[in-house]
């Protein structure tokens, strides 16, 4: 079976697997104490500064709102799009696990703005109401756009102005340096990004997420709140094989590189087929398009992907790092032998 509902769907990096099966030797501490994971945590520091505190967790679920309940107290909020996954697809873990407060501010494409989020500070300082604490920002976005450096610049600046921290949910965050050609650096230490969710899964790894606090002050007692949380690992050194693979010789770039080529291409084939309709403009590795029900229904029978707007008929495409030309043309085949 080959996949076209998300990255999720792909197996592990070969690279990564022989690196879980090299950390599979002999004895080593554990909870994170094994030399591995202080290899991976190195690692990590070169991409986000010498004194960031890196946390592996198991879920991107868990580093979100392990993150978030960090940053913030019972009284506080979190400013989010309206269709942030944290508020659509976690199952109301901010709300249950951290506690907090999530308030939806007005995107264009995904992405908050400035112009978007002042309003909703306009209370803040009032008993009565919820102080928002912390902006979250998704990179890439749900609907596959890309914040540019200088709108998170933006972003940063104009939170921090007003005392707020600024989270990004990096869970395809690879994608996004790669679709803009900066570093990990350029896209969130030199923007002002004090807190984020680094994806692994989606780029190769196996229930491999680090939580990176880059204003370190922030990461000081978060080994509480991740044990608290349930996501301090026992066997951490083959979380941390993970990421000193993920990490080496640009694997993270490579991989994600390809991801967004294949979905360039995806989309670029599939938007030739009579009735076929790109509705997004292709930034990363996911493609957006419409096609009709009964297509869709039958298609999904071979290919699994997801339906995204079921008013529309809206379908969301995601490729991976795995994704193959063969895989491409075999699904527009059948898209077109569907389309007649």
């Amino acid at each position: 079976m080959r996949s076209f509902a998300s990255d999720n769907y792909a197996g592990v990096h070969p690279d990564i697997m022989d690196a879980i099966v090299k950390a599979n030797h002999d004895h080593m501490p554990s909870y994170g104490v094994d030399p591995i994971s202080t290899e991976a945590q190195q690692l990590f520091r070169d991409h986000f500064g010498k004194d960031a505190k890196i946390f592996f967790i198991a879920t991107g679920t868990a580093a979100n709102t392990l993150i978030l309940k960090h940053l913030t107290r019972s009284w506080n909020s979190v400013i989010c799009s309206e269709c942030a996954h944290i508020t659509v697809d976690e199952c109301g873990s901010c709300e249950a696990i951290a506690g907090i407060k999530l308030i939806h501010a007005q995107t264009i494409n995904g992405k908050l703005s400035v112009e978007a989020i002042d309003p909703i500070l306009s209370g803040r300082l009032d008993v009565h109401q919820s102080q928002p604490a912390v902006i979250s920002i998704t990179q890439n976005t749900e609907l596959g756009t890309l914040y540019s450096i200088n709108e998170i610049k933006e972003i940063c600046a104009y939170a921090h102005s007003k005392g707020l921290y600024v989270h990004m949910d990096g869970a395809r965050i690879a994608n996004a340096c790669a679709a803009l050609n900066v570093s990990l650096k350029e896209m969130t230490v030199d923007c002002g990004v004090d807190a984020l969710s680094f994806g692994g899964t989606k780029n190769g790894c196996m229930c491999a997420e680090a939580a990176v606090f880059i204003n370190p002050e922030l990461g000081v007692n978060f080994e509480f709140v991740r044990k608290q949380g349930m996501q301090l690992i026992s066997k951490m050194r083959y979380v941390g094989a993970q990421f000193k693979a993920l990490l080496s010789n640009d694997l993270w770039l490579r991989n994600a590189q390809h991801s967004n080529r294949m979905a360039a291409l995806l989309a670029e084939t599939a938007g030739k087929i009579n009735g076929v309709t790109i509705t997004q403009k292709v930034e990363a590795n996911g493609v957006f398009a419409i096609i009709p029900e009964e297509v869709t229904i039958k298609l999904q029978e071979k290919f699994p992907f997801y339906v995204w707007d079921e008013s529309t008929g809206e379908v969301r495409w995601m490729t991976s790092w795995s994704t193959t030309n063969e895989d491409i043309n075999e699904f527009c085949f059948s898209l077109q032998d569907l389309m007649k």
